[in-house]
């Protein structure tokens, strides 16, 4: 956590403090406005008071929660409205209106009736056994039972009854049901451990630690019942890591942070009991708040669908007019002529065209059929159970398969163009391992295999022995202990740290919510400085075996802001030490003028190029006159309410200043296996790559070398030539043509180009801010239908910044934040109309997921944040070959070819009323019985569109990459429709001509129970020439080697060419070579005209016989 990613989610961790400070109200002179939560212990008339119109503002006090959405009252009319949000509801139910007038109606009301209630029905019963599922849910955790302080005694009642201003005992392996204030536990110095995975996901053990006067204070329930202390805190919201508020008793103030706060559905460990104040109740909780509304994501196959179905629906509006019209000339023409056809006295024949144009759209109504939208529901949950049972894409080594989250995304997942991907714990493994380390001006350590041996640790009784070094002069300075410099260094490695220890069986374990932090600290108790114990106001080390304790004076919190944590001790020998470490970019600055920083800036050069993460380490002697004046503005910065991060973040920076140089770590993360192979697909394929990393650009850079994201023979653009570049081109008065006319011109100088930029370059060209920024709802709504209407909301920078990036082969975004992360993510959605893909490990993914098209998770060390937040779930890098090459194409052939298949039938099985109506006087009589209509519709026209859309295959290997597959990610689903469309629709009309002639011949062919024989036996056959077909193309068609990728150039400046050195590593990673070349099958056309012909041949002699 402490290393030189800027954006690891550090909210996670509880940091150890001083003791609480005894001051009185009146040395705090702080503006509160915004803190207007209040609550008073054992006092419920305080929050009763607080009353609104039908006691809404009372419902606030109580834990009861409520994620249902109807009651027995609402159920049928919200979920009516909701439905009625539906263009297909609202089309069959005007279908259904036509019916019920009596010169309308053509067609039996059953079959008007049946896709409403079918559509509607099905519907709401879903989201009826959803929310009756969702209220029992809460009916469960409202009816829990807990331990409720009532007078002087504990009573056993329900989490429902809890209120805000109650004391709760929470005992062990219980749940919090409250967000609450810890009061007091029985550990020592008031500590309480926490397991968090009901919240972000995470297995390890968290602690939080009450304030020292309640814990010295409230021992008993007596004092615990008449203690009225009151808290003044932030208003209830979503922030999980962040809490800000005083509590206010017997005269004095006490500040309060995150670290004192036990949230709803924490999971008490290793503590047998604890009590708690009630701040935050039921809906209100932090936990409920962060369970908002799910962004709802539309593929493009909806709005196509959509589309469709209004085309099909103004078709037949069109047609029905026609006819319509048609029949009124008809009735003019020949009513008086003919006295064998019934009169309709009173009517005229305009108003009975007008009659017979809703005839007409109500016999032709099914062409919109209602079972489409049943299939398209199945279709998605068969695709769903493919990808969750597809034993390729399952990790033995952590038993995780894949999961498909998302339920109408599949066919997305086959048209990406642009991946955004993580680099820690996405491309790596996350398994970070000490390798190498430079301590003043000497360098230590080297890779296995280069020449030397491993280091033995039998000397340490505390070491680990799965830990390997491979340079015996750092162990034997270490033992010598004659160098202080590197005593220091160690010291410094097991004292600044918030990891916990678990001692089980007389073995010392450590836990940790950073892998980068286990790491150091197990690397220093290997070399003899062993972290052994912590708690309130001390931590324990082993020093070369000399136990040794120091006093922790003030542990200062790491965020994404301060890149870097520092402990302030006093050791044994009265003297007080500032420890710091953190990224490189910010000790360095911090450092005395003195100190020297060279070797180390050469060292960190070097690490990087060898893709280690690196960590910087200093320190410094503070004189006791120093610290308490500076305590002195500590302690009124720690009381402040408002605004206090950055309170305290100013008075930690004061400290940290003057700093001398101990020296930096490098940390080995491992490539998962398969990313190598895997990006180059992508790239073949035509998929654009971007690395959003919160990493140094030098470890970002080597990595992306590492695995092929870079290339030799790319170029590499950095900050100074896309300025001079987005200068020329917004500044410049020269028209399109001339510009074009340039680029041109210089276009052969550059072959391929990669992009590397840091977040501070992001913010100065696009004004990426790292904070988010509060906007009215006006402004969303603008900006949302501008979005809507297809206009870009970014700057002319960013315009031309993405036009830029566009047409380069790599982007490498280095040093961002999760919120310009998700900034990248949705200016290349605003600006290009493409689709997008984020894959992400940690928390800090979490707004890239959600802002990209397809989110997909990583099951990795940083938790499940990323992977509760995304749409698929897998558990490596790798998988994603499988995922969008195999599933997402597959998705998308099938669908693609459901409609067209679908909707062809349905034309041609309805259109001969249409054609049928030149010889009834168009009187819309029907050539067949309705319920030959029905079956025909479901056994003819759905069930083959099913079959397609479930079991078809393209010519492609589950073990090779079909060339097919990756020209089907690129090729725009309008493309493919609108051919289609051109040439099914015709033939669709014709056929239906050619068949009508002979509508007596249905009938007598559904009441034959032969000719029920014969359909089987000639479907059997028409079965048999595909099942022949795919082997013949299997060992007869000729494989492609290679696929021919597309070049993008662009003009540009100064372009750097990183020297070879630079793209070479001795990392070693875990990975094995893939398939090299890109193996294509595909059909004979030939073939295919010579069996249409034939099909056509046979069909003619048939007719004429």
């Amino acid at each position: 956590m402490f290393y030189s990613c800027p954006t690891h989610p550090m909210g996670n961790f509880t940091f150890i403090r001083m003791a609480t400070i005894q001051t009185s109200p009146i040395d705090v002179h702080e503006d509160v406005t915004g803190y207007r939560w209040k609550v008073t212990a054992n006092n419920r008339d305080f929050h009763d008071k607080k009353k609104g119109f039908l006691c809404w503002q009372r419902e606030k006090c109580t834990n009861r929660i409520k994620t249902s959405k109807y009651n027995v009252l609402t159920f049928i009319p919200l979920n009516l409205w909701e439905q009625y949000q539906r263009g297909e509801v609202i089309y069959f139910t005007i279908i259904f209106i036509l019916q019920c007038f009596p010169n309308v109606s053509t067609i039996p009301i059953y079959v008007v009736l049946l896709p409403i209630v079918c559509i509607v029905g099905t519907r709401c019963i879903q989201d009826l056994v959803h929310d009756i599922v969702r209220s029992q849910n809460d009916k469960l955790v409202n009816n829990k039972p807990c331990e409720i302080l009532r007078g002087d005694g504990l009573m056993m009642e329900k989490w429902k009854d809890i209120q805000v201003g109650d004391i709760v005992c929470v005992r062990k392996d219980d749940f919090v049901p409250a967000d609450m204030l810890l009061l007091n536990s029985t550990e020592p110095d008031s500590f309480c451990y926490v397991e968090t995975a009901g919240i972000d996901g995470e297995t390890n053990l968290k602690f939080k630690q009450s304030l020292a006067v309640t814990n010295s204070t409230l021992k008993t329930e007596k004092a615990l019942s008449e203690f009225n202390g009151l808290v003044t805190c932030e208003e209830p919201n979503n922030r999980l890591y962040k809490f800000v508020g005083n509590l206010e008793w017997k005269g004095k103030t006490y500040p309060i942070n995150n670290e004192n706060i036990l949230l709803r559905d924490c999971r008490v460990r290793n503590t047998e009991q604890c009590y708690g104040l009630v701040i935050y109740a039921g809906n209100v909780t932090k936990i409920m708040q962060n369970s908002g509304k799910v962004i709802l994501k539309k593929t493009k196959l909806e709005f196509l669908i959509n589309k469709n179905v209004l085309c099909l629906a103004a078709m037949l509006l069109f047609s029905s007019i026609c006819m319509g019209i048609l029949a009124g000339v008809w009735d003019q023409q020949n009513l008086q002529k003919h006295y064998y056809i019934p009169g309709h006295p009173g009517i005229s024949s305009t108003l009975m065209g007008l009659i017979m144009t809703g005839a007409y759209f109500v016999a032709l109504s099914t062409l919109v059929p209602f079972v489409l939208y049943i299939g398209l529901e199945s279709l998605h949950i068969f695709h769903n159970v493919y990808i969750n049972n597809d034993i390729s894409m399952y990790c033995a080594d952590t038993d995780v398969p894949a999961s498909a989250r998302a339920t109408r995304l599949n066919d997305l997942l086959g048209q990406i163009e642009y991946v955004f991907t993580d680099k820690t714990g996405t491309l790596t493994q996350n398994v970070m391992t000490f390798k190498k380390c430079c301590i003043g001006h000497r360098m230590f350590g080297t890779s296995e295999g280069e020449g030397k041996h491993q280091v033995s640790f039998e000397w340490n009784k505390y070491a680990d022995m799965e830990f390997t070094f491979y340079d015996q002069s750092l162990i034997d300075l270490v033992i010598q202990d004659d160098d202080p410099l590197v005593s220091e260094f160690f010291r410094m490695i097991a004292l600044c740290h918030t990891v916990m220890v678990d001692e089980r069986d007389g073995h010392i374990f450590y836990k940790a919510s950073s892998p980068d932090e286990e790491a150091l600290v197990k690397a220093a108790r290997n070399f003899g400085y062993v972290f052994l114990s912590r708690n309130h106001e001390t931590i324990t080390i082993s020093e070369l075996g000399v136990v040794k304790t120091y006093h922790i004076l003030v542990l200062m919190d790491f965020n994404s802001d301060r890149k870097r944590m520092s402990i302030l001790v006093r050791n044994q020998e009265g003297s007080i030490k500032l420890y710091t470490k953190g990224a490189d970019v910010v000790v360095l600055q911090r450092l005395d003028h003195s100190c020297a920083s060279v070797i180390i800036e050469e060292a960190l050069n070097q690490f990087s190029e060898e893709t280690l993460r690196t960590l910087c380490l200093a320190y410094k002697d503070v004189e006791e006159s120093i610290y308490e004046q500076w305590n002195l503005n500590y302690e009124k910065a720690s009381r402040s309410l408002h605004n206090r991060e950055q309170i305290m973040s100013d008075i930690y920076e004061e400290m940290e200043q003057n700093l001398l140089l101990l020296g930096a770590t490098a940390i080995e993360d491992k490539l998962q296996e398969g990313v190598s192979e895997t990006i180059r697909l992508m790239r073949e394929g035509n998929i654009k790559v971007w690395m959003l990393t919160g990493d140094k650009q030098e470890t970002a850079v080597n990595i992306g070398y590492s695995c092929d994201l870079l290339t030799k023979d790319m170029q590499i653009v950095e900050y100074s030539e896309i300025r001079d570049y987005l200068d020329n081109i917004i500044g410049s008065n020269k028209n399109d043509k001339e510009l074009t006319k340039h680029e041109e011109k210089t276009k052969g100088s550059f072959n391929k180009k990669a992009l590397v930029l840091t977040g501070e370059d992001l913010s100065n060209l696009l004004e990426l801010k790292d904070e988010e920024t509060r906007i009215s709802i006006w402004k969303r709504l603008i900006l949302a239908l501008r979005r809507k209407a297809g206009k870009s909301n970014s700057t002319p920078e960013g315009q031309a910044f993405i036009e830029l990036a566009k047409k380069c082969q790599s982007v490498i975004c280095c040093r961002v934040t999760p919120n310009q992360k998700a900034g990248i993510v949705q200016l290349v959605k605003d600006n290009l109309n493409v689709t997008t893909l984020c894959v992400g490990d940690g928390g800090n993914d979490v707004n890239m997921i959600k802002s990209a098209h397809i989110g997909v998770g990583i099951y990795g060390k940083e938790g499940m944040q990323a992977v509760l937040a995304s749409d698929y779930s897998v558990a490596q890098f790798s998988f994603l070959q499988q995922l969008l090459y195999i599933h997402g194409f597959l998705s998308y052939i099938r669908l693609s070819k459901f409609l067209c298949y679908f909707n062809y039938k349905t034309i041609v099985s309805l259109m001969n009323v249409f054609w049928y109506g030149f010889f009834n006087g168009f009187s819309t009589m029907l050539t067949t019985d309705m319920w030959f209509l029905i079956f025909n519709a479901f056994l003819y026209s759905f069930l083959p569109a099913l079959y397609i859309g479930v079991i078809d295959k393209a010519a492609i290997q589950y073990n090779s990459w079909s060339m097919l597959a990756f020209i089907s990610i690129g090729l725009p689903i309008g493309f493919y429709f609108l051919l289609t469309y051109l040439t099914g629709i015709p033939a669709a009309f014709f056929y239906s001509k050619i068949d009508f002639p002979s509508p007596g011949a249905f009938v007598n062919t559904i009441t034959s129970g032969y000719m029920w024989l014969l359909m089987l036996l000639g479907a059997t056959i028409c079965i048999i020439p595909s099942l022949l077909l795919r082997p013949w193309d299997k060992f007869s068609t000729p494989l492609l080697s290679t696929v021919s990728e597309p070049e993008n150039n662009v003009v540009l400046q100064n372009v750097i060419r990183r020297s070879s050195m630079r793209r070479r590593s001795s990392y070693a990673f875990s990975q094995c070579e893939g398939h090299e070349n890109i193996i294509s099958r595909t059909s004979s056309q030939r073939k295919l005209a010579k069996i249409n012909e034939a099909y056509k041949e046979s069909e003619d002699t048939a007719r004429n016989v």
